[in-house]
C-alpha cells in the first residue's frame, strides 16, 4: 500500500495547522492498519481472539423497535445474523454476547426467544445473550426468573434516561433480585448520570454491574479545546473514576465511536476515554464490545477493531488478550 506524502504546514499561532497535519497523519495510518487487516497480509498479524459483548441484531418481521423511526437510513433496516458474520469475517470473532435493542415493550419476550433460539443452534458466534427487562415493573419477577439457570441469559439492560429512576426502591428491589439470581445489570445512561449510578452500584452489591459504552463519553470533548469541551472532560473522567472504585462494575470499551464526526476521526482521537478506562477500572475489569450496527452510523466494525488495536498495541499482550477476549469469557461463565 502506498500512502500519500504528508507535509507539516507552518504553524499557526494558535498551534490549529499542526493540529490538522496530526490529524491527517494518524488517518493515514488508521486507513494503513485497517488495509492491511483486510488483506493478505493479515495473516501475518497476531490473532487475538476476540468476544464481542456487544452484538446486536433485529429483525424486524419479529420485533418492533419505535427509536428506529428517527434513526440514521443505515439502522432503518433490519439486521441479522448473515449480516453480522460478514460484518466481522476475517477479525477472529470466537464468540458474542447479544445485546438488547430497546424493542417495543410488548416484543420484550419475543426478542428473547429469537435470542435464545439462536444461542441454543450453536451454529452462530452467538453463545450468550443479555436481554431487555423493566426492573420496576410488578411482573419483572415473573418475567426474568423464566430465565432462572438459563446458560444463556446472563443479564438484564434498561436504558435509564433519568437518574431518578436509579433511586427508585422498585427499580433497586429488581437489580438486586437479577443478583440473586446471578445475573448482571448492563448500565447504559448519560455521562452526567455516572454519579447516580454509583449509588445503584452501593445500593445494589450483590448484583454485578456493567458500564456500557465507557460510560457514553463524547469523542468531541476530546476534539475541540473550549472550556465547555474541558468541563466535560473533567467531568467525565472524576466521575468515572469513582465509579470504577467499585469492584462489582467492569466496563464495556465500547460505543464511543459512534460520537465521532463520520470521516473526520482517527485513531488518537478515541485513545483519552479508551486508556482512561482501562486505567481506573484496570486491565481486568475491561472488555471489547462492537456495538454493530449501531458503529456503522460512523465506522465499520472492522474499522473500530482497528483503531482499538492501534490504541493498545504498546500494551503487553496479556492485556489485550484479557481486552479482547479473557476477560468476557470470565464474566459471562462463557467457558
Amino acid at each position: 500500500m502506498k500512502m500519500r506524502e504528508l507535509r507539516s504546514p507552518v504553524t499557526s499561532s494558535d498551534g490549529s495547522s499542526r493540529r490538522r497535519f496530526l490529524r491527517q497523519v494518524g488517518a493515514a495510518a488508521a486507513a494503513a492498519w485497517i488495509e492491511v487487516a483486510g488483506g493478505a497480509e493479515e495473516k501475518a498479524m497476531p490473532a487475538i481472539p476476540i468476544v464481542d459483548t456487544h452484538e446486536h441484531l433485529w429483525d424486524l418481521e419479529k420485533v418492533r423497535l419505535p427509536w428506529l423511526q428517527s434513526a440514521e437510513e443505515v439502522l432503518r433496516h433490519s439486521h441479522v445474523t448473515k449480516d453480522y458474520v460478514e460484518a466481522t469475517a476475517g477479525l477472529n470473532v470466537v464468540k458474542a454476547v447479544y445485546m438488547e435493542v430497546d424493542v417495543a415493550a410488548e416484543c420484550k419476550l419475543a426478542e428473547a426467544k429469537y435470542v435464545l433460539e439462536i444461542c441454543q443452534r450453536g451454529d452462530t458466534p452467538m453463545v450468550a445473550a443479555v436481554i431487555g427487562g423493566y426492573p420496576a415493573a410488578e411482573d419483572f419477577r415473573q418475567y426474568i426468573t423464566q430465565f432462572k439457570g438459563s446458560r444463556y441469559i446472563k443479564g438484564v439492560r434498561q436504558i435509564v434516561g433519568e437518574a431518578g429512576m436509579f433511586a427508585d426502591g422498585g427499580f433497586r428491589r429488581g437489580i438486586g433480585l437479577l443478583g440473586e439470581l446471578g445475573m448482571s445489570f448492563d448500565l447504559c445512561h448519560s455521562p452526567q448520570m455516572l454519579v447516580d449510578a454509583g449509588r445503584l452500584v452501593d445500593a445494589c452489591p450483590g448484583t454485578r454491574f456493567i458500564l456500557d459504552h465507557c460510560g457514553n463519553a463524547d469523542v468531541k470533548w476530546f476534539m475541540a479545546e473550549g472550556k465547555d469541551q474541558a468541563d466535560a472532560r473533567q467531568r467525565w473522567r472524576r466521575d468515572i473514576g469513582e465509579l470504577a472504585r467499585r469492584k462489582n462494575v467492569v466496563c464495556k470499551i465500547s460505543g464511543i465511536v459512534a460520537s465521532a464526526p463520520k470521516g473526520r476521526w482517527t485513531a488518537d482521537d478515541l485513545a483519552p476515554i479508551v486508556n482512561h478506562c482501562i486505567e481506573v477500572f484496570g486491565p481486568d475489569r475491561v472488555m471489547f464490545a462492537g456495538d454493530w450496527p449501531v458503529c456503522t452510523r460512523v465506522a465499520t466494525f472492522r474499522e473500530w477493531v482497528g483503531a482499538l488495536k492501534q490504541i493498545v498495541g504498546t500494551r503487553i499482550a496479556l492485556e489485550q488478550r484479557k481486552l479482547f477476549h479473557d476477560n468476557a469469557v470470565g464474566f459471562y461463565g462463557l467457558g
